[in-house]
């Protein structure tokens, strides 16, 4: 997390102090050995400097010594420094209430016996951590405070599972692709105030599922990737995920309907999904996904007026279905039709239907420039995605002056939309202009070998730009060098542009160090904040297979290409190109 968002509460002088207290090595040299004073720091300034130290690879396990009567959270996440001397330290941490060390892999057994006994823990993170096994469960036993624990994908048996029934404070367990057995299950029913169960990969049964009734106050259940077919009337939860399932009913039972707010069935099997959907009250609902699931049919959606976030990608759902949608559209929030049989046509009848939408999603559809102008009728868009599409951004003007005009004119009238994704479909440099008409897009992502220096030229003028992506585009030195990118811009990913040479990278990057730049000859290293030099560059060969697009072409069109968009960027945008 940023020091500003932890610390937001407080004046921007203070937030100025904890930048400057871990700004380099020698900052906090000058202040580790006060100890009293960092004593008497609240907790939330001593949590944002621990983690602004750890952002800039200038905490190591003995200086957390400084922060064991303050710090009462700490998130070290996927670094893999981090072992049982990091451990020994944590342990003495007096007041520490969360501690998350997933993807920590060094973490073994014997390294959670530093937090053995720990007065004030109440959360653990250790997924992922695969050398923790039941003998590491065993250490937190004695903290009888723990209320979350997060041991998915570890080394932890069925045996390993049933010690956690002695922990009866636990509302959040997480034992994502453990396996967890119907005895397993049976022997943690002592948790009577579990809220969040995850058991996504289990080997749960049936027989297994009906044991979850005796958890009154569960309110998030996890069953996906399991053989549970049937689930008994959980009539406290709100949020189920049963993806990757066969599912044959849900709730049946005669007691109250669960208030189900948010249901996830994706790539889920059924034979009849109203059926199976009988008895949940499908009015509560405001989230559902059924991705990649093998609905055919979905009149359901009629009965669900409170959607918010309706996820149909990569279903069978076609244009005469999206009728349903429309008449459900009202609160509609974030739409998602990716790789459906759903057309320009069908984006036409959610016009006028859908208010409140935010979110578009028509990657890998027919949809093509036609669509355009019916997106631009849904005012509240935030996040457009056309990729994989036929638009090509032209459309064919019939009439007295028949001609091409740009399609993407329709989205000026978009004032609220701030992500565009146009990759993978058929845009040119002259249906750019009206993107410059956007000014509060803040993401752009195109991907087109019809691009060339004037498409970086148009772009430049995007006064809130933070993020543009240009792959595949035939993008010349000359054009990179007269690139005069706005001061909001914080990514240019140029992978895929060919033409571009490792030279003409580099120095790009270091006359605009804050920007990174993304491409298969070059690799972005962290600044060394004790260094005079803002940011260190090095050339790298990527992992990643570069394909060589030169291949494509002769000499002559090789040649040819080279100069040829230099011709097209404006005279005053190129005088102090580089010849």
């Amino acid at each position: 997390m940023a020091i500003g968002e932890s610390i937001k509460d407080d004046s921007r002088l203070v937030c100025l102090c904890i930048e400057a207290a871990s700004q380099s090595g020698a900052a906090v040299e000058s202040w580790r050995r006060q100890r009293r004073t960092l004593e008497r720091m609240p907790s939330h300034l001593a949590g944002a400097l621990l983690h602004g130290l750890l952002r800039r690879r200038l905490l190591y396990p003995s200086l957390l010594e400084v922060f064991k009567y303050t710090v009462e959270e700490v998130d070290l996440r996927g670094e893999s420094t981090v072992d049982a001397e990091w451990l020994a330290y944590l342990g003495a941490f007096r007041y520490l209430r969360s501690l998350i060390v997933a993807d920590c892999h060094r973490i073994t057994n014997c390294a959670l016996w530093a937090v053995t006994g720990m007065a004030n823990l109440k959360e653990i993170d250790l997924a992922r951590c695969s050398k923790v096994t039941d003998a590491g469960i065993r250490h937190l036993l004695s903290i009888s405070t723990l209320e979350k624990i997060n041991i998915s994908e570890t080394g932890v048996t069925a045996e390993g599972i049933s010690f956690l029934s002695s922990l009866t404070n636990l509302s959040v367990l997480d034992l994502g692709g453990l396996p967890v057995t119907d005895l397993a299950l049976s022997s943690l029913q002592v948790l009577t105030k579990l809220q969040y169960l995850d058991l996504w990969g289990s080997e749960l049964s049936n027989e297994g599922a009906a044991i979850l009734e005796v958890f009154p106050m569960l309110s998030f259940l996890n069953l996906a990737w399991t053989r549970v077919t049937e689930l008994p009337n959980l009539c406290s939860l709100t949020c189920l995920n049963m993806s990757n399932c066969t599912i044959h009913s849900i709730f049946e039972g005669h007691s109250d309907k669960a208030p189900l707010t948010k249901l996830i069935l994706s790539g889920a099997s059924y034979v009849n999904l109203s059926e199976a959907l009988l008895y949940v009250k499908t009015s509560f609902l405001s989230y559902l996904d059924v991705s990649n699931s093998s609905l055919v049919r979905f009149c359901l959606l009629s009965r669900m007026n409170g959607l918010e976030h309706l996820d149909l990608s990569s279903t069978s759902i076609e244009d005469n279905s999206v009728e349903l949608i429309a008449g459900i559209g009202a609160n509609l929030r974030i739409l998602n039709l990716n790789s459906t049989k759903v057309t320009s046509d069908g984006v036409g009848i959610l016009a006028g239907n859908v208010p409140k939408l935010q979110n578009i999603q028509l990657s890998g559809t027919q949809t093509d420039d036609g669509a355009i102008s019916y997106i631009g009728m849904m005012p509240s868009l935030k996040f457009i995605d056309l990729s994989k599409t036929n638009v090509r951004g032209l459309i064919h003007q019939l009439g007295s002056e028949p001609g091409w005009i740009p399609s993407l004119t329709a989205l000026q009238s978009l004032t609220c939309l701030e992500k565009l994704d146009l990759e993978e479909t058929q845009v040119r440099n002259e249906s750019l202009h009206p993107l410059s008409g956007l000014q509060n897009l803040t993401y752009l992502s195109l991907k087109s070998d019809f691009l060339t220096d004037m498409s970086l030229y148009l772009l430049s003028s995007l006064p809130k730009l933070i993020n543009l992506s240009l792959r595949d585009a035939v993008l010349t030195n000359v054009g990179l060098h007269s690139f005069n990118p706005r001061a909001t811009l914080k990514m240019l990913d140029l992978r895929g542009c060919w033409l571009l040479t490792a030279d003409t990278l580099l120095l790009f990057c270091k006359k605009h160090p804050e920007i990174e730049v993304r491409h298969e000859l070059l690799r972005i290293v962290q600044a060394d904040r004790d260094s005079s030099n803002p940011s260190s560059l090095q050339l790298k060969s990527n992992n990643n297979t570069f394909l060589d697009q030169r291949l494509k072409y002769s000499r002559e069109e090789l040649l040819a290409l080279q100069f040829s968009s230099l011709l097209q960027v404006p005279p005053h945008a190129r005088g102090n190109a580089m010849p």
